[in-house]
């Protein structure tokens, strides 16, 4: 993902008319711009910023989670969900390829002192289900405690099959592992699999969504779950500097992100397979 991040930001005396690196690049539109400009605001450190809660709420209902917590990004709201999920000295098992470990600057063992045991990723984006049962630690004092298998969905672009994620979601709960999922391209994948948000989320115990790549939200991210786990979350998004204050601004955008971006996100990908062909 870091291959253009040094490219010049000056590009408009190369005839450059679309920026295509990443859809991270995505500006607010006009009416998302409204939206945040009329934002009704609260102080969001003691939870009374009223669009942030709804779009907490709204997130949660809509993936069938009891609660959300909105973080100023991906990797920050990744990093609150390892450390909800894992004390210091467990592990967490992941792809070697995958963002938590390949782009998070070892964020979790770094704030956390969890262990991260990063498995080869396969063609299609996937783990192998034998290679999750077989990277559990045993009952062993010389090693950590596997507590956690966190997982992507899209991957490179590939959004991964619901059998093929159930597959690596039923080795991980046969395991006795919790799961989370990176999920920062989550509604690239349900359109492209043609399933509901639900239908994949239901897998995972912690799921993190990003706003600010292809629905064109300008921050945030947000983490739904089980309530005790969000609550610790909570806590340690606070530690971690991601406690803002009149943030309903940025949550404005989300909300505005979900109820008018999600659907149009089958436009993006037919036009990139357009592109992919010519």
């Amino acid at each position: 993902m870091n291959q253009y991040a040094g490219m010049s930001q000056d590009r408009a005396d190369v005839g450059v008319i679309c920026d295509l690196r990443s859809d991270t690049v995505t500006r607010p539109d006009e009416a998302m711009r409204q939206a945040m400009a009329s934002a009704e605001v609260g102080d969001d450190v003691y939870g009374e910023d009223p669009q942030v809660n709804r779009l907490e709420a709204t997130l949660a209902e809509r993936l069938g989670k009891e609660a959300g917590l909105f973080l100023p990004t991906g990797t920050q709201s990744n990093l609150a969900a390892l450390l909800a999920h894992c004390g210091r000295g467990e592990e967490i098992i992941t792809g070697r390829d995958y963002h938590v470990f390949k782009y998070e600057a070892a964020g979790a063992s770094v704030l956390g002192g969890i262990a991260l045991d990063p498995l080869p990723v396969q063609p299609g984006g996937t783990l192998s289900p034998d290679a999750i049962t077989s990277a559990v630690k045993p009952d062993d004092s010389h090693m950590p405690v596997s507590r956690l298998l966190s997982l992507e969905n899209t991957h490179n672009g590939q959004a991964i099959p619901l059998a093929d994620v159930r597959a690596m979601t039923d080795a991980g709960r046969a395991a006795g592992l919790s799961l989370h999922l990176d999920g920062a391209r989550f509604f690239n994948a349900v359109g492209a699999l043609g399933c509901s948000g639900p239908h994949l989320a239901v897998m995972f115990d912690t799921l993190s969504i990003c706003l600010s790549k292809g629905l064109g939200a300008p921050v945030g991210s947000v983490l739904v779950g089980p309530s005790d786990l969000i609550a610790r979350a909570r806590c340690w998004r606070k530690m971690l500097g991601g406690g803002m204050r009149q943030s309903g601004v940025l949550a404005a955008a989300g909300l505005w992100a979900l109820e008018h971006n999600v659907d149009r996100l089958t436009e993006d990908h037919a036009r990139a397979e357009f592109l992919a062909k010519a």
